[in-house]
């Protein structure tokens, strides 16, 4: 293995100084090399077009590169799914650029989440130096001097979702000259496109179709993604279209040394109720990133937030500064919010060389095709596979070797995965999760359809059929729409385009503006309004750190003012959930699995300030109104026999058995057992504290936050038609949710060996295989009732944090809530919902992966050291009841008898309720 020396040497450099017994590192995996499979230039290929790719260094293409491009050659759409630097470009490059010199008259549309990316290939194509192509950028940092030429002259057309949906067809009349003769259009990266923006974007790109129809071309589609499940059912599902795939890799890869890497415990303060908390993976981030300037590594480190990048190019600065000052100028920031001449320059400052480590959100996951780096750190676990693979895959793209180190956040998941490396190294990608059937997402593009072209019957099908047909009856009731025997048309002469916003739910959005200079700094969503820009709240743009000092929700405006403190803020807030419909049960003995439509009524009582590092300094309360969200949930319910029931040797129930809370380790919560609800109710974004997702209007970069950036529904996941109308992936009606629903994660629950009660966990739940080893005979948790509460509101917390494992989802897109007695199943509850209006898929996966997903939030929390609960564990940093109660081996045994009951208990009944029913648990 000599190829892999350079990055072993890297690993003993970042470890060098820490005793053996405090060493953070979990696991090493060492990844080898892969040869290239190269093929002929096609014949249909243009002359001149493959001559320049050969100048451009391209001298024989891989296999993938023209197996994908001859398919869109013959008409038909195609994605490509392959890993990071696998020239997915050329994919599309060879058969656009041959059919724009074919015919002088045709044109091309290319789609990219992020300006960076845009930049990156519309610089790619225009140094093939070909005449006659005329590709051109119009986004949001297009001067309005050039859009005009854009419309009348360009003919590879680089742009974005949010100036497709405002600048292009809102205004399709002035673009004419491109829809007439629109041979293809691009989606690049469309493993970015899931939950609530996917859902948009797979709208807006039928939206798109139908305004190519009318003035008389049918493009083809060409998509490309990062290694990702079932490539060709997404795509469909994204497009509207069948489409077929490409995922064999032909392309070379250089030899990658994997560490898992978990920061050591900080011993001088304590976090929440005295639990014990890590050093930040940013500050570690900061650290390693030092040390590999030293060693003249080229270094990207992938960092959750704005802030957070800030923070470690300045950590490592600082270290650097100290070796030797020439070091730490080498060292930059990089993220959405600068200008765009400053991007360009660290751009060129990246492919030069002239810096050797950068800090940056994920704007650079999918960016600047960087080739050479030595290294890449990632702070904190993406949201998905997919996007842990393609940040990875930054490393090594020359071909060398390279050096990858994941280091976990204080967070179950993060610590959940660097003990189980299996989980990560070994299981398939996700795939993404969209439902373009949510009526939120439904209700504003139909009406932005409608404004472009009136809507006919026949075109109902695109858009979900009777589902489409509803939500326009509803706005034909609210006098947006007037039907007419023609169509649906709409009846204002606004364009309902500036009022949409792709990246949300629609809704007025609350301005955020600087009080002293009346200055408009962004926009927030109204539903995260009260988590992220409450009084008190930090709130970054563009690099500056600004404190709200108002909320007026009903004027919709955020007073804030410049200030940069040294804590960030997190929200607060407590729950209540109601349960509205119920669209699949399962009945087992004792426990109900259900999948349905709740309303979540949720309240912001108050934020935490936190340090840098994690420390807590203190929770200020808030006085804000409570909010009504109706969304998607997924829950199971356990009888109080089950609960008070304590197992016999055999595992079994024994009513007999007195339920002394000593039969379960661990503290008892000490609070009585009356029904009280926890709950984290928002699934809103800002984990740092700030507005959390750097959204650029209009020329759009993804957020920050990784969970909402890159996505993916998992392996083997229904096929299209399989799935049901509401879009969200379901179990059969033949099937129990977990082990009937093993292809939504890859992870079969079958062959289940029983884990142990207590201590720890085995090395890993996944075997090489995919194979779930976990698992355990029916039994009850032997819980007196004063211990329910917390153990219930304990296990709520551990299933939030492992869900994003098996739906592509970050933390923040889903909440919570827990309690001893709810009102409608008339027994102890754990919901967890989606934290969008009308859902994002994300409950419909925990209901299809529910035993993978349960097995998984037990073992994090057994695996985990403390005694009595941490944030690595159990704890929430959301909770609006300040994580009490929580009863951390209470959980288990909650968890055991859930595990027990739809493993191996008697299946009594499966009930696929339809939405007409409207029928509640109760």
């Amino acid at each position: 293995m000599a190829e892999i020396e350079r990055a072993r040497r890297l690993l003993r450099r970042v470890r060098a100084g820490i005793p053996e017994s405090a060493d953070p590192v979990t696991h090493v995996a060492e990844q080898p090399a892969r040869a290239a499979r190269c093929v002929e230039w096609p014949s249909w290929a243009d002359a001149d077009v493959v001559a320049a790719l050969r100048k451009s260094g391209v001298h024989e293409p891989w296999a993938h590169q023209i197996e994908a491009a001859s398919l869109a050659h013959e008409g038909r759409n195609v994605v490509i799914s392959t890993g990071t630097a696998s020239g997915k470009s050329l994919a599309y490059q060879l058969p656009v650029l041959s059919d724009l010199l074919a015919d002088e008259k045709a044109c091309a549309l290319y789609l990219s989440p992020t300006k960076a990316l845009g930049a990156d290939q519309l610089r790619s194509v225009s140094e093939l130096e070909i005449d006659g192509v005329r590709a051109a950028s119009y986004d949001g940092d297009t001067p309005m001097a050039e859009r005009d030429w854009v419309r009348a002259h360009a003919r590879w057309v680089f742009t974005n979702p949010d100036m497709l949906h405002r600048g292009i067809l809102a205004s399709h009349a002035r673009w004419a000259r491109l829809f007439r003769k629109l041979s293809y259009v691009v989606v690049d990266e469309c493993h970015g496109y899931r939950g609530v923006f996917g859902s948009h974007v797979a709208l807006l790109l039928r939206r798109l179709q139908r305004v190519a129809r009318y003035y008389g071309s049918s493009p083809v589609f060409v998509l490309a993604s990062a290694t990702t499940a079932s490539p060709a059912e997404f795509a469909s599902r994204l497009i509207g279209q069948e489409c077929s795939a490409v995922v064999e890799d032909a392309s070379p890869r250089g030899a990658r040394t994997v560490a898992l890497w978990e920061p050591p415990l900080l011993e001088d303060f304590s976090g929440e109720n005295g639990a014990p908390v890590r050093r930040s993976a940013g500050a570690e981030a900061g650290r390693i990133l030092a040390e590999l300037v030293i060693e003249g590594a080229r270094t990207l480190a992938f960092v959750r937030s704005r802030r957070g990048a800030e923070l470690t190019a300045l950590g490592a600065r600082r270290l650097l500064s100290e070796v030797d000052p020439a070091l730490a100028e080498q060292v930059a920031a990089y993220r959405a919010g600068f200008l765009p001449e400053e991007r360009r320059k660290l751009e060129r400052a990246l492919l030069s060389g002239e810096l050797l480590g950068v800090a940056t959100t994920n704007a650079l996951e999918l960016g600047v095709d960087i080739a050479g780096l030595d290294a890449v750190v990632l702070a904190g676990y993406p949201g998905t596979l997919a996007s842990f693979w393609q940040q990875a895959g930054r490393a090594g793209r020359s071909g060398d070797e390279a050096l990858v180190v994941f280091v976990a956040r204080d967070d179950p998941l993060d610590t959940y995965l660097v003990h189980h490396p299996a989980a990560i190294l070994e299981r398939p990608v996700e795939t993404a999760v969209l439902d373009p059937a949510n009526p939120y997402v439904l209700a504003p593009q139909l009406a932005c359809a409608a404004a472009e072209l009136p809507l006919t019957t026949k075109e109902l099908d695109a858009f979900g059929g009777e589902a489409a047909r509803s939500v326009l009856d509803a706005l034909v009731a609210d006098k947006l729409l007037r039907r007419r025997p023609s169509g649906w048309y709409w009846t204002s002469r606004d364009r309902p385009q500036y009022e949409v916003d792709i990246r949300g739910s629609g809704g007025d959005q609350i301005a955020v503006v600087e009080a002293d200079t009346s200055r408009l700094l962004g926009t927030v969503d109204p539903g995260s309004a009260c988590t992220t820009v409450h009084p008190g709240a930090v709130y970054l743009h563009q690099g500056s750190s600004y404190v709200v000092a108002e909320l007026d929700l009903e004027a919709g405006v955020a007073l804030v003012h410049a200030e940069d403190p040294e804590w960030t803020t997190s929200a607060r807030e407590v729950a209540d959930i109601s349960v509205l419909t119920v669209q699949e049960r399962v009945d087992y003995d004792g426990v109900t699995v259900c999948l349905g439509d709740v309303a979540v009524t949720s309240q912001v009582v108050g934020y935490l300030r936190r340090r840098p590092s994690g420390e807590i300094l203190d929770q200020v309360p808030l006085d804000l109104p409570a909010q009504r969200l109706e969304t998607r949930a997924v829950w199971y319910t356990i009888s109080d026999e089950l609960l008070s029931a304590v197992p016999d040797a055999a595992g079994h129930p024994d009513d007999t058995a007195s339920g002394d809370a000593a039969e379960v380790p661990g503290d008892a919560a000490g609070v009585p057992g009356d029904g009280r609800t926890f709950g984290d109710a928002s699934g809103r974004p800002g984990e740092d504290g700030a507005s959390g997702h750097a959204v650029e209007r209009p020329g759009g970069t993804l957020p920050d936050a990784a969970g909402t950036a890159a996505a993916s529904q998992p392996p083997a996941a229904p096929a299209a038609s399989q799935l049901p109308t509401s879009g969200a992936a379901q179990p059969s009606a033949t099937a129990a949710p977990g082990p009937s629903a093993t292809g939504a994660t890859g992870l079969p629950a079958s062959g289940a060996s029983r884990l142990p009660a207590s201590g720890k966990a085995p090395e890993s739940a996944f075997s090489p295989n995919g194979t779930v080893r976990s698992g355990r005979t029916p039994g009850g948790a032997g819980l007196v009732p004063a211990r329910i509460p917390g153990a219930l509101h304990a296990a709520e917390h551990a299933a939030i944090g492992l869900l994003p494992l098996f739906a592509t989802c970050d933390r923040w897109d889903i909440g919570g809530v827990s309690t001893a007695l709810h009102a409608d199943t008339g027994e102890a509850t754990v919901f967890v919902h989606d934290g969008h209006p009308g859902g994002a898929g994300f409950a419909d996966r925990g209901f299809a992966a529910l035993v993978p997903w349960l097995v998984a939030t037990r073992e994090a929390i057994v695996s985990c050291e403390c005694p009595a609960g941490c944030p690595s564990c159990v704890q929430s940093p959301k909770c609006g009841n300040g994580n009490d109660p929580l009863d951390k081996a209470g959980a288990v045994a909650v968890l055991d008898t859930v595990l027990g009951a739809v493993q191996h208990g008697i299946r009594r009944d499966h009930v696929v309720v339809q939405a007409a029913d409207a029928a509640a648990t109760s």
